[in-house]
């Protein structure tokens, strides 16, 4: 019986893996109409040509949409493959690559998990209203605990901890398999004097709205590595807590599976919307401060929204 069960899970984790990178020719259909449209979207939020990113220089958007609602998606975006610095939103890498290795049996969701500094470097929580502690040196807690932070409260502290249970090597090996070069994790959440040897440094972690759009995709599909990550990924995702990007242009009906990011000049969301028959993922990186940046990607995510809504 033992060993039943051991098969059957074996298949659950594998069934549905993929194992190679998304063709995008093959896999999405591409339309100008449907580039216009969300490049007027951008122009009209106020998102469109350069923006002054300090010591990065000159910036543009990422933007990309995926419409989910026929047999071959619609691919479209701005700037989609432009690599940006994507705050937070990389935390989502992570998890992908732990959750992997849950699959794979190297770990339990519920082992048991002492925090060390200096990774623990959270001084106030990301989300005020958030009742969960700050991870403080020598606490002990779950995989399943530290990936609920990263992931719902953007937790710092929790990623670090993550970051060296998965393994940087591991994640990006994982990021390769799909063909996300440049997306590759390179650093933690601390400065770079606490970094381990060979990552002090090293580049900052970039990604693009189109690498990040086809991660959410894979969630979607229910492939990204196996069904099992692919799920606990989007409930993990669906209990984001941060609502002030994108959320607040969708309506109260949508559930939005998402990581957002937030620093410095840097402003972002990616997940996926579902209402009913309007279904579909949208990413949006902007070299633009939270403040400035929320307003417009209200306006992003509430026409994105009805521009699919009309097609339906």
């Amino acid at each position: 019986m033992k060993k039943l069960v051991i098969v059957f899970f074996s298949l659950l984790f594998s069934a549905t893996a993929l194992t190679q990178p998304f063709d995008l020719k093959k896999d999405f259909r591409q339309a100008r109409w449907f580039n216009d449209s969300l490049k007027q979207i951008i122009a009209d939020a106020g998102l469109a040509g350069s923006f002054d990113a300090g010591e990065d220089g000159m910036e543009q958007v990422s933007f990309a949409v995926i419409d989910l609602t026929h047999k071959k998606p619609l691919l479209g975006g701005v700037n989609m493959d432009n690599f940006i610095y994507p705050a937070s939103v990389y935390k989502m890498y992570v998890a992908m690559e732990v959750l992997k290795q849950v699959s794979e049996s190297k770990y339990s969701l519920y082992d048991a998990y002492v925090v060390h500094s200096p990774n623990d470097v959270d001084h106030s929580s990301e989300i005020k209203w958030d009742p969960r502690p700050l991870l403080r040196g020598g606490d002990t807690v779950t995989l399943n605990y530290l990936i609920d932070l990263m992931i719902t409260r953007s937790d710092n502290s929790a990623a670090n901890c993550l970051i060296d249970i998965a393994g940087r090597k591991n994640i990006n090996n994982t990021m390769h398999q799909y063909g996300w070069y440049g997306s590759e994790v390179t650093r933690k959440f601390l400065s770079r004097k606490f970094e381990d040897p060979g990552y002090d440094t090293i580049k900052g972690t970039e990604t693009s709205a189109l690498h990040a759009a086809l991660f959410m995709y894979g969630i979607y599909k229910e492939n990204l590595v196996n069904f099992w990550v692919s799920k606990e990924l989007y409930s993990f995702l669906s209990r984001q807590l941060d609502t002030t990007k994108l959320a607040t242009g969708l309506p109260r009906s949508a559930v939005f599976a998402h990581k957002s990011g937030w620093w410095s000049y840097y402003t972002n969301d990616v997940g996926i919307v579902e209402d009913g028959k309007v279904k579909f993922i949208i990413s949006l990186f902007t070299p633009v401060p939270e403040e400035e940046a929320r307003p417009r990607m209200k306006l992003v995510a509430a026409r994105v929204y009805q521009l699919l809504l009309r097609r339906k």
